[in-house]
């Protein structure tokens, strides 16, 4: 009877466990990530109850878009998830290529009701996007973090580097990210665009590009004020000269293992 009683926990503890295992370190398609990151923002920011998202979304410093952040399961008490960042240059009059991230060490609460939400980071400032370029940092440390308000007609005057919104199973939830960690994803940016760069290369100087960004940084771009005296729906002179000249780079597969999230990248804790 003991021996069956230990059988029952093993199914019922380990291999469930296991198998989230299995799930944090499957391969990622990074095309696909950035995919599910356009079908996020536009579910998100056009629902009537994001009117802040919305409103932020007109003036942001940068956006990080996460897909999927995923509850760590039954031995863990964080959640991780992967996802994209781009961030806004006024000279060019566009947003930046993606550059890859996972969120770590997520305390969703007990709002979070389902096993897998949505989340949108705005960057409101320069310290925001700057603080992006280290390989590791804790949202609410060298930048500061605070949920936006959630529901149609409200508002509040928010003074933190990032604001984060996010939704679970279709309830949109008012989460505070502060202690969360975000790190670079090298073997993403590496996959992606064929070469080893650093987050500053890809956002800041520009060094490389891919055609697949393009879809999901224009619709980023359609939901800012125009600036003045630039007709909206307008497109830079420049930003179409570097666009004709674009070739696609050849998506690099993931090597088995290294796509995904390990629950130590989560940093979750045990319970």
């Amino acid at each position: 009877m003991k021996k069956f009683a230990l059988l029952s926990l093993l199914f019922v503890w380990v291999l469930p466990a296991m198998a989230q295992a299995q799930l944090f370190t499957r391969d990622v398609d990074p095309q696909e990530l950035i995919d599910d990151a356009r079908e996020t923002l536009r579910d998100m920011a056009r629902h009537p109850d994001y009117e802040a998202l919305q409103s932020d979304l007109e003036s942001a410093r940068g956006v990080l878009i996460f897909p999927r952040v995923v509850r760590g399961g039954f031995f863990v008490g964080g959640s991780g998830g992967l996802g994209v960042f781009m961030a806004w240059d006024d000279e060019r009059g566009d947003y930046s290529p993606v550059a890859f991230y996972s969120l770590g060490s997520v305390s969703l609460g007990i709002q979070f009701g389902g096993e897998v939400a949505e989340v949108i980071i705005i960057a409101r400032s320069r310290n925001a996007v700057d603080s992006m370029f280290a390989d590791v940092f804790r949202l609410g440390g060298d930048a500061s973090v605070a949920a936006g308000p959630v529901g149609a007609g409200r508002s509040a005057t928010v003074t933190a580097d990032f604001v984060s919104y996010a939704r679970s199973q279709g309830a949109f939830l008012g989460m505070s990210l502060e202690g969360s960690r975000l790190r670079v994803r090298d073997d993403f940016n590496e996959a992606y665009y064929g070469e080893e760069l650093r987050p500053v290369q890809i956002i800041e100087a520009r060094r490389v590009d891919n055609p697949g960004t393009h879809a999901l940084r224009e619709e980023l771009a359609s939901y800012r004020l125009p600036s003045a005296g630039e007709p909206e729906g307008a497109e830079p002179e420049e930003q179409k000269g570097e666009a004709q000249g674009q070739s696609l780079q050849e998506v690099q597969p993931i090597e088995p293992g290294s796509g995904g999230l390990t629950i130590d990248e989560m940093e979750a804790e045990s319970i």
